[in-house]
């Protein structure tokens, strides 16, 4: 009986020291990466209702009436579409080599690849190498801000919402059609639809097990996403040592590795 009073005595000296130590305020990474949590779970689960009525309802749609060979030729065809974009923010990276290599993929596929429907570049030693305005704004050491979640877009930060925002007006289909009045809304749409209902069903699967494995999803999306984006580095970046957001909720940041690369 004796030791059990000791030990109870002890605990709560810990606690109240620990307490003391901070002004009886636990430390939490989380909150202090997603700020306004309350107003981005809304947010989030009017996202999930969208998708749950609408997008995923479409994805399955799309996949139960195409087959495979026909949706990786359209994911090659819309990825095909963004090698410009890689290649201005490759140069915008200081990063030559790399912009001039998405060129060469794009002028290969869009020819002898037939406008993007198959790969051929790859075969040439020309990887895809994907990239944006997140990432350059990153390489500016342009800071994330905190966790934010856009309606009907998802995960974002104010930097990634802000070079969400600059792809949609840098869009080489936007300014295709931007001159005729004719097909340019036309084209718009569509072009936004077919994309939003490939990457959907492309991430079916992935999103799906996030679901299933997670006790709780939104904050499973979170650190998820959070991961993602603190790999990217700044120039004078040479320690590696930025804030890393690792919440471990039981899943891999490969969830938005693999989005982001269709």
């Amino acid at each position: 009986m004796k030791t059990a009073v000791k030990i109870s005595l002890c605990s709560l000296l810990i606690l109240f020291s620990v307490a003391c130590a901070t002004d009886g305020k636990i430390h939490r990474p989380e909150a202090e990466a997603d700020p306004f949590e309350s107003f981005n779970r809304s947010v989030f689960e009017f996202n999930q209702q969208f998708d749950k009525y609408i997008m995923k309802p479409l994805a399955k749609g799309y996949r139960a009436i195409t087959t495979q060979s026909i949706r990786d030729r359209v994911r090659d065809i819309l990825s095909n579409l963004r090698e410009p974009l890689s290649a201005a923010n490759h140069l915008l990276q200081a990063d030559p080599k790399a912009s001039a290599a998405s060129l060469s993929r794009f002028v290969l596929n869009s020819t002898l690849g037939l406008a993007g429907a198959f790969d051929v570049a790859e075969g040439w030693g020309l990887k895809k190498d994907t990239t944006g305005f997140n990432e350059t704004f990153a390489k500016w050491c342009i800071k994330d801000g905190p966790y934010i979640v856009l309606p009907f877009l998802g995960p974002s930060t104010p930097r990634a919402a802000t070079g969400l925002a600059f792809e949609f007006i840098f869009d080489p289909v936007f300014w295709a059609t931007y001159h005729d009045a004719n097909i340019k809304d036309k084209v718009a749409y569509s072009y936004a639809a077919i994309q939003a209902i490939s990457i959907r069903e492309a991430a079916m699967t992935l999103t799906d097990d996030l679901e299933r494995n997670s006790v709780d999803l939104y904050a499973a999306t979170r650190s998820a996403y959070l991961q993602y984006q603190s790999k990217l580095r700044c120039f004078n970046d040479v320690s590696g040592d930025t804030a890393v957001y690792d919440f471990d909720f039981g899943i891999e940041d490969d969830v938005f590795e693999e989005m982001e690369d269709e």
